[in-house]
């Protein structure tokens, strides 16, 4: 991980899904480089377990499908935190992996809960908070499979096509108002969230790839930073990919 010091000095951030895989790896490199977060996760115990190897500034368990939860943990963060300037909605979970006409509808109901609400629920709520300031990045974490669509997983993949569309959305609502809002599309990477699939999947999603390798956590991480740092400036209602090659648009 290459450390850019000082890159976050005086800024503060929300990372949703914190305790693990893209959000604590983003957490990790945003305290590195100077500034304070705050993660949200739904595993208690592993968040305790993140905030203290990171160094974070404070923590709240919930689950980001509640919108009362999510309201209560944004307003407790800003007085944790003083302000906040950055959100990376990166909360997600990736469902059955099913035929549609065999999918369990409790699975969907859920990974559009968590994906795609818990997500709106996050942005609603700290975006008023940005506002108060003049001043905003936030990155909400898609996927290729929201360009492309993974058979047997379309609740996750119709998901990550609505948040692509979500934040094009809320781009350009906020484009004069200092608030940048832009999504990444990776393609499968290391991390905890792999376990939820079968190897058949995982095996599937790498042979799509034509670097032939399951992208790195960190590599994903390295693009967050710069987008919710002040060197985006120009950049909003966007999607960024981080495929090895996968995606074509």
């Amino acid at each position: 991980m290459t450390v850019y010091p000082g890159r976050f000095a005086g800024r503060t951030a929300i990372i949703t899904g914190g305790a693990s895989g893209l959000g604590r790896e983003t957490a990790a490199r945003i305290v590195a480089e100077g500034g304070q977060v705050a993660l949200w996760d739904i595993n208690a115990e592993h968040l305790e377990e993140a905030k203290s190897a990171i160094g974070a500034t404070y923590t709240v368990a919930l689950d980001v499908s509640d919108h009362a939860q999510v309201a209560k943990a944004a307003q407790s963060s800003k007085a944790a935190l003083g302000k906040v300037d950055i959100l990376v909605a990166s909360a997600g979970i990736t469902g059955a992996t099913s035929p549609v006409h065999e999918f369990p509808v409790d699975s969907w109901r859920r990974v559009i809960d968590i994906n795609l609400n818990g997500l709106f629920y996050s942005c609603r709520e700290v975006v008023p908070l940005m506002l108060e300031n003049g001043y905003g990045r936030i990155v909400n974490v898609a996927s290729v499979a929201g360009k492309e669509g993974n058979p047997n997983a379309s609740a996750y993949s119709a998901s990550k096509a609505a948040v692509i569309g979500f934040t094009k959305s809320l781009g350009k609502e906020l484009a004069t108002q200092g608030v940048l809002v832009n999504s990444i599309t990776p393609a499968a990477f290391e991390s905890p969230i792999l376990s939820q699939m079968p190897q058949s999947q995982i095996d599937y999603m790498r042979s799509k790839i034509p670097m032939g390798r399951l992208g790195g956590v960190e590599e994903t991480a390295a693009l967050v930073c710069w987008l919710v740092s002040e060197e985006c400036s120009f950049s909003t209602a966007a999607t960024f990919d981080t495929s090895g090659g996968r995606t074509t648009y």
